[in-house]
């Protein structure tokens, strides 16, 4: 599946919520379900700043894509980092710079988050579009 036709599914399922609390739920659900982050990789080289909590992302890239592991300390941020990671990672740079995160505003995510947490979110995405661009001109 395509980066953006995973959006379009994200934004399917979290139609099926009525509230934000349950929304709120759902993305902490999320971040539950993220693989295990040896805390080896909790260094200041992955580690996000401009986050309200502790961030970090590791990534690899190989055979054209790049592959990301993230975890943060807070529930509803792992939760976010969930959602970018099923947006943006095991893709090639060009998909992943050419996948605006329309998401947000679909989902109301940039309305609906503390401006502590948004910012940490725009961060993530600023380092995954930082590491694509690195990529795509190493190509």
């Amino acid at each position: 599946m395509s980066a953006q036709a995973e959006q379009q599914t994200l934004l399917e399922e979290f139609d099926f919520f009525d509230n934000w609390m349950d929304r709120y739920q759902y993305i902490i659900d999320l971040g539950k379900a993220l693989p295990t982050y040896p805390d080896e990789w909790k260094t200041a080289e992955y580690k996000i700043e401009g986050c309200q909590s502790q961030v970090w992302i590791r990534h690899e890239y190989a055979e054209g894509r790049l592959k990301l592991n993230a975890i943060s300390d807070a529930a509803i941020v792992s939760g976010l980092i969930a959602i970018l990671l099923r947006i943006y990672d095991q893709r090639t740079p060009a998909e992943i710079l050419q996948t605006p995160p329309d998401f947000l505003s679909a989902l109301g995510l940039d309305r609906h988050l503390s401006p502590t947490r948004s910012n940490g979110l725009h961060a993530m995405l600023e380092r995954i579009f930082a590491l694509a661009q690195h990529y795509q001109t190493q190509a």
